[in-house]
């Protein structure tokens, strides 16, 4: 999934309304505090967007409103337990980057649960997802969110600090709803739209392997 971060004055970035990628148009008519001579020198600035006609609201370079930093909107197929974790994370990600990190990880641990895992123990769960056949790649990006938040509460060689190391675990947590969650859906949606016979057939054949 491609994110644009969004900038001030930029003029296509992905809507942290409604996650399209979309053309925004700025405008401060009548928001003239702080200003100093020039439009574009206004502290208060807004930009509307063309998909979703909802506004974003920044003082200078500061995305105000909504308050959710740089982070791209969460899978939407994501339990309501870990997308209100992941927005919580989000909200706070530009003012504690190591806060974001730690409320990831809790996030992960919850998906954890959402798979079927117990919940309790993130390294043991992610064990046995790998067990039931997790591919390499998710494993790798769940270690990367836990290894990561781990260190935001207990400080190791990883600087949870760096608001661009942080804003990566954003995107991790959507590529791993996108391969645990999203993509099985859609399979299995799909899957089921096949002739009774076929099924059959194919049932037939894997049984005989």
């Amino acid at each position: 999934m491609i994110f644009i971060a969004p900038e001030v004055y930029k003029n296509k970035f992905t809507c942290p309304h409604c996650g399209a990628i979309a053309l925004q148009r700025w405008d401060h008519r009548g928001l003239d505090f702080g200003n100093y001579g020039d439009d574009r020198h206004n502290r208060i600035k807004v930009a509307k967007c063309d998909h979703c006609d909802d506004c974003t609201l920044w003082l200078d370079k500061k995305m105000l409103y909504p308050d959710i930093g740089e982070a791209p909107q969460p899978n939407p197929d994501l339990a309501e337990t870990v997308k209100d974790i992941y927005l919580e994370a989000a909200s706070i990600s530009s003012k504690s980057p190591r806060g974001a990190a730690a409320l990831l990880r809790l996030a992960v641990q919850v998906l954890c649960a959402e798979l079927g895992e117990d919940g309790r123990n993130i390294n043991s769960d992610i064990s046995a997802l790998v067990q039931k056949g997790l591919p390499e790649r998710v494993q790798q990006a769940l270690d990367i969110v836990r290894v990561t938040g781990n260190n935001a509460v207990h400080p190791g060689q990883i600087d949870v600090d760096d608001p661009d190391i942080v804003s990566n675990l954003f995107e991790l947590i959507n590529v791993i709803a996108e391969y645990t969650i999203s993509m099985p859906n859609r399979i299995g949606s799909l899957y089921g739209t096949l002739p009774d016979d076929a099924l059959e057939q194919i049932s037939e054949r894997d049984n005989n392997v």
